[in-house]
């Protein structure tokens, strides 16, 4: 899977935009010219990383970064600035690269604060599953799980559309066949719900098709 980058820049730049070059190197890239059109796009688009080139902007980039902040809790942020302007610790930015830098440079910024190993992240529509920490991140919240919780939402995942059968659920998380106590995969499913549901008694993701199983529906 690629990682992805959010990347803020006006129409105002002055050098050349990496855009390119970062997409070149299989990176998912999505360029917004303004904070609103960040806000909006970083939801949906879910990334794992926002550049923010204050050098193209008319504002200094703070209020973009605390507003994008508020929506998406740890999101990794980087700062371009000039030389001559504030020091990147009042933006709150995990990095701060100062105008001319490189390719190589820019790369050894954002490297760091992308996912180590994208093999084991599993990304559906908004909802994001990294198996080896155990945690889904879904519309700007961040939940760990426990090893059944994730192996379950891990299912579901891997068959989004498709009803899953308890029976299926059971074998493959607890591994058994015996389905007579219901309760365990219902309280686990509620829990899931309330990791990643904006409204958990009026799920949108995880719907339960009555007798049968369980669906992951997406948008």
């Amino acid at each position: 899977m690629k990682a992805r980058i959010l990347w803020i820049e006006g129409k105002r730049a002055n050098s050349p935009s990496f855009v390119p070059g970062l997409r070149k190197k299989d990176y998912e890239v999505e360029l917004v010219t303004t904070g609103a059109a960040a806000l909006e796009k970083v939801l949906p688009f879910d990334p794992d990383l926002v550049v923010v080139n204050t050098t193209s902007l008319r504002s200094s980039g703070k209020r973009i970064v605390k507003d994008l902040r508020a929506k998406v809790a740890n999101l990794p942020v980087v700062i371009i600035m000039q030389e001559d302007q504030e020091e990147a610790a009042d933006f709150g930015a995990n990095a701060v690269l100062q105008m001319p830098f490189t390719m190589r440079k820019l790369l050894n910024r954002i490297i760091p604060l992308l996912p180590t190993d994208e093999a084991k992240i599993i990304h559906v529509g908004q909802i994001r599953l990294n198996l080896e920490l155990k945690k889904v991140r879904c519309q700007g919240r961040e939940a760990r799980l426990t090893p059944h919780l994730c192996h379950l939402l891990q299912m579901l995942m891997e068959r989004p559309g498709e009803v899953v059968g308890r029976a299926l659920l059971f074998k493959e998380v607890w591994k058994t066949d015996y389905t007579g106590d219901t309760r365990t995969l219902d309280v686990h499913i509620s829990w899931l719900r309330q990791a990643i549901e904006e409204n958990p008694r009026d799920p949108r993701f995880i719907k339960t098709i009555r007798g049968v199983g369980y669906r992951l529906d997406l948008e």
